[in-house]
């Protein structure tokens, strides 16, 4: 399969789409925790119990023939997968490393564009998740909200009057609600500003991961930004929140970018120079030094120090240098040498299909 044949194929809309403030917010995510009455959560539950979860919501999907959004959704089956698969769907942010490795009977719903992922049987029966380009969490909660109302209509959900939805994970009980954005800071790690926001940002009930979420490590200056708390919050109010902090953390980003401008401009436009030559000539670089230097190239197209070469590439090349990404692309298991000499190739392969980026010549 040809390099553009696979793009087309593997990459997810919120990797190809622009959104609202997308040199910063990469995407927006809701996702929300239900599980269904009369069955025990998927960490107690029998395999007979999980099978019957999966049955309920296969069935539930059959009457959404007409949805707009659940019309043309599959329901795929872990157990049909194999570990390269789910890998593949973890790097999408399609499914949890959770899903992946450990449910019984797990499965997912995936809508046609993949914006809509629903895990079945992973740490709660359902999880509804909506992903976004962008900066766009209130979007992402419309979305997730009417789906969780025609499933509601469908199923049967455990709740209780006094504690609202009732989940797996005490944090999550009441509205069941994560709101997350990936952002991409390079520019606070670069003037070491990120070791004070952080827990700033914690103090006032968010927490901040790396590119997987929960456990994960931050590559390439990604983090996820979520709320902690369900529990006595609307749904608004979560939303609100997070796009009020959101909001700050954008704005200290873009400070740190013109201060590099005005206080380092030569010292900055060789970093990302000097990685956009090692992305275009090497022949083996790991999965950690790519990310680095995809971050400073993608730093330099958002602040337009690199022509022809678009922020979108930098986003599929954040993905597609993943370990389960090249395997796939590569139609083959790859040990770790493999990979990185695999990676060097699809990224100058996909860089020269770019064209030669030019120096801007001035500092702004």
């Amino acid at each position: 399969m040809s390099l553009q044949r696979f793009i087309q194929h593997a990459l997810s809309e919120w990797m190809k789409g622009k959104g609202p403030q997308s040199d910063i917010v990469i995407s927006s995510r809701v996702r929300i925790a239900r599980n269904l009455s009369g069955l025990p959560f998927p960490m107690l539950a029998t395999s007979s119990q999980s099978a019957e979860v999966v049955r309920r919501v296969e069935k539930a999907l059959h009457q959404a023939k007409k949805h707009p959004v659940l019309g043309d959704a599959e329901l795929i089956r872990m157990d049909d997968l194999n570990e390269l698969q789910k890998r593949v769907l973890v790097e999408k942010h399609l499914i949890s490393p959770q899903l992946a490795e450990e449910s019984r009977h797990g499965a997912v719903i995936l809508s046609k564009n993949e914006a809509v992922s629903i895990m079945i049987n992973e740490e709660d029966h359902l999880r509804i998740q909506c992903l976004f380009p962008g900066f766009q969490p209130d979007d992402a909660w419309r979305l997730a909200d009417q789906l969780d109302d025609w499933f509601e209509e469908h199923l049967s959900y455990a709740f209780n009057e006094e504690c609202g939805f009732l989940t797996s994970c005490p944090t999550n009980v009441g509205t069941g609600i994560r709101a997350s954005v990936m952002v991409h800071l390079p520019a606070l790690a670069m003037t070491q500003q990120l070791n004070r926001l952080f827990p700033a940002i914690t103090q006032v009930g968010l927490a901040v991961r790396g590119i997987y979420g929960e456990g994960s490590e931050a590559l390439g200056n990604l983090y996820q930004v979520s709320n902690q708390v369900t529990l006595g919050q609307r749904e608004d109010e979560i939303i609100d929140k997070l796009q009020g902090v959101v909001m700050q953390m954008i704005e200290h980003e873009q400070n740190a970018r013109r201060r590099l401008r005005e206080t380092s401009p030569i010292q900055l436009e060789d970093r990302i120079h000097r990685s956009y030559g090692i992305l275009s000539h090497a022949r083996f670089i790991s999965t950690k030094e790519a990310m680095e230097r995809l971050s400073d190239v993608r730093l330099g197209v958002d602040m337009g120090l690199l022509n022809n070469v678009s922020a979108s590439v930098m986003n599929e090349l954040m993905v597609m240098t993943q370990p389960g990404f090249l395997q796939q692309f590569a139609g083959q298991r790859l040990d770790p040498e493999e990979r990185d000499i695999r990676r060097a190739v699809l990224i100058r392969e996909r860089l020269s299909t770019e064209g030669n980026p030019e120096e801007s010549g001035k500092t702004r």
